[in-house]
């Protein structure tokens, strides 16, 4: 059967469900605004420590990566994720569960070659791009306005 891709694309709607677009977008701003108002509740606490505000972002944004990480090792981030959608993926917890979830795959390899290897798999490229940027960017800025 030789079909052109206006036929194939209609083939496939006929035969994919009905995508619940409504019900998705209200699940994912409402799950991302918790994690957002939870975010906020944190600062308030760490600066109620007297903690400056940018020690207490900073101690937020580890909280969050440590409490997903965790969440994702114990299995639970995938069952809110998939609730959940982008309102789970968006905020640095995403970023904390794409580290961890490609480590545990590979637990069987040993804490080193599989576990510790895997854990840099997207944190790695990310890293690096994150620092080089930096630095590029921070050079440009000595050249330009140059801070002495």
């Amino acid at each position: 059967m030789d079909m052109s891709n206006r036929e194939y694309d209609q083939f496939v709607q006929k035969k994919a469900p009905p995508s619940p677009i409504w019900k998705n977008m209200i699940w994912a701003f409402t799950v991302g605004g918790l994690i957002c108002a939870a975010g906020q509740g944190l600062l308030n606490l760490y600066k109620s420590f007297h903690m400056s505000e940018t020690a207490a972002a900073i101690a937020v944004s580890v909280t969050f990566v440590v409490l997903a990480a965790l969440l994702t090792g114990l299995g639970l981030f995938d069952k809110i994720a998939k609730r959940a959608g982008a309102g789970t993926l968006v905020p640095i917890t995403g970023f904390a569960n794409s580290m961890v979830a490609p480590a545990l795959e590979f637990k069987s390899e040993g804490l080193i070659l599989g576990t510790g290897a895997k854990l840099f798999t997207l944190a790695g490229p990310v890293l690096a791009y994150g620092i080089s940027a930096s630095v590029i960017y921070g050079l440009i800025l000595n050249l330009i306005f140059g801070i002495r």
